[in-house]
């Protein structure tokens, strides 16, 4: 009896980590948001990262009352140890894919993002890749990655120079292949309809081209998540 309430405490334990996990991120990105850019952005541009900003806010409301949902089943079953573990192992299961800690595979776009040669050379900005995920992101996007390198909540997308860009502390190089899960149609549209940021980019003169495809791989996030203040 005493190994068992044991056992019960642990499998607790572990799922008020993932719960603590996934709120300290969300905090993460709020506190991170930088607010000089978001002041310089066209109207529309502010439009849709208000929006972004507010989808990722009800997704972290939606997961922590899972969590919390949870914890009450692991209380209310833990007369049973068996039940309990397999509970946690599915919920650790949903937390890594959550995460991005697990390759993943599915329907979706491929989008290949080129510089501009010649003598009105002018090149793709980590902006415009941040934009670009955004905008995905509020089109239902499941699963992203730029050349590779998985988009997690802890990913950073920034450049040295116009021309150095780096993704999870990663240096990237034109050509740049963005893959997105999720539904094709709407993820395509989001970024060619009116008002949509690849077809400025288009305008401006930049080759874009994007591919539906029904079978997209998306490697995990392979960087460490750690925690240094969070107690």
């Amino acid at each position: 009896m005493k190994k068992g309430k044991i056992t019960v405490a642990i499998t607790i334990a572990i799922a008020c980590f993932a719960l603590t996990t996934i709120m300290f991120m969300q905090f993460k990105i709020v506190n991170e948001t930088d607010i000089t850019s978001i002041e310089t952005m066209r109207e529309e541009e502010l439009r849709a990262e208000l929006a972004n900003w507010k989808q990722q806010y009800k997704e972290a409301d939606k997961q922590y009352q899972e969590k919390k949902s949870k914890l009450e089943e692991y209380q209310e079953k833990k007369v049973s140890t068996a039940e309990s573990s397999k509970l946690v192992e599915k919920e650790l299961q949903q937390t890594n894919m959550y995460l991005g800690k697990t390759d993943v595979q599915g329907k979706g776009i491929t989008i290949t993002l080129k510089d501009i040669k010649g003598e009105e050379a002018e090149p793709i900005t980590a902006e415009d890749l941040l934009i670009i995920v955004d905008y995905l992101k509020l089109a239902g996007a499941e699963a992203i990655s730029i050349n590779r390198e998985r988009i997690a909540n802890m990913t950073d997308i920034v450049y040295v120079s116009n021309t150095i860009i780096y993704v999870n502390q990663q240096r990237i190089l034109s050509p740049y292949v963005i893959e997105a899960i999720g539904d094709p149609t709407k993820l395509e549209s989001t970024l060619l309809g009116n008002g949509g940021y690849v077809e400025l980019l288009r305008n401006i003169g930049f080759e874009i081209s994007i591919e539906k495809n029904n079978k997209i791989n998306i490697p995990k996030y392979n960087k460490e998540i750690s925690h240094k203040y969070i107690k």
